[in-house]
């Protein structure tokens, strides 16, 4: 499958919006789980390194790529989603999810879904001496789109959530990537509203029964790194790890086994 595009199938989910999917390999079901930015052609190289043990399913969520949408959003909507791609699966599947998805992924889970086993990479919590260090911008994210300020809202979400110096983002504004972000701009308000301004949904995570490991990368942020491991602390039975890797990313090659350790032993 390396060096190819996967075929896009669709499947509808509770309020009749068309989720894209696709699905690659073979073995034990995986759905990889996006985080804000994210869609399903930003997981396919782990997906491709994961084909050989697992069926991977990447997706696009509600309002990117080849997904619909449809108002008003709902954090039970998307977790709906995640439900028919797993049912798509087969009916039961791992999940691994990244940044803000490692939220959805989390919540889905504790709401019962059929999960196998969980992965989840840096959720962003913040906990102790990091609470309410970065600041909950979601009516400002509201706003922005609201108003079709797309490198508004961008902006705000990198500076403000991300933590990215004005310079730096100042910077990216030229780059050819930016049309890429400000493309799926729309989106970020879900993924506000999902990560509620760092807060740690303790009581939720601890109702969680699938095995689920947490995973930071060294090159990380102590608040993204802290956050991770006191997710995997509110899981009874959660374990943590940490692996070598850059400032909020893994590259597949560290993390591929990593995951296949966990979900198959």
């Amino acid at each position: 499958m390396s060096g190819t595009t996967p075929t896009v199938e669709q499947v509808r989910s509770a309020d009749g919006t068309p989720i894209a999917f696709e699905r690659s390999g073979g073995g034990p079901a995986l759905v990889l789980v996006g985080g804000a930015f994210n869609d399903r052609n930003t997981t396919r190289a782990l997906g491709e390194a994961l084909a050989p043990d697992f069926t991977v399913f990447g997706y696009d969520r509600r309002g990117r790529g080849h997904s619909g949408d449809t108002a008003p959003y709902e954090i039970g909507r998307e977790i709906d989603d995640l439900a028919a791609v797993i049912a798509a699966a087969g009916g039961s599947a791992a999940l691994y999810g990244i940044s803000s998805g490692a939220v959805l992924a989390a919540l889905a889970t504790a709401q019962g879904l059929p999960v196998t086993g969980l992965v989840l990479f840096e959720p962003p919590f913040q906990v102790g001496s990091y609470v309410g260090v970065r600041k909950d911008i979601t009516a400002q994210l509201i706003e922005l789109v609201a108003a079709d300020d797309r490198d508004g809202a961008v902006e705000a979400f990198l500076t403000a959530s991300v933590g990215l110096p004005a310079e730096a983002v100042a910077g990216m504004r030229a780059q050819p990537m930016w049309g890429a972000l400000t493309a799926i701009a729309h989106t970020l308000p879900y993924d506000a509203v999902i990560t509620a301004g760092g807060r740690l949904p303790s009581d939720r995570l601890a109702t969680i029964t699938a095995p689920t490991l947490a995973v930071d990368s060294t090159g990380s942020p102590q608040w993204l790194r802290d956050g991770s491991r006191a997710a995997a602390e509110a899981v009874p039975g959660g374990r943590s790890v940490s692996l070598d890797g850059g400032n909020h990313e893994l590259p597949p090659a560290t993390l591929a086994p990593a995951l296949r350790e966990f979900l198959l032993g």
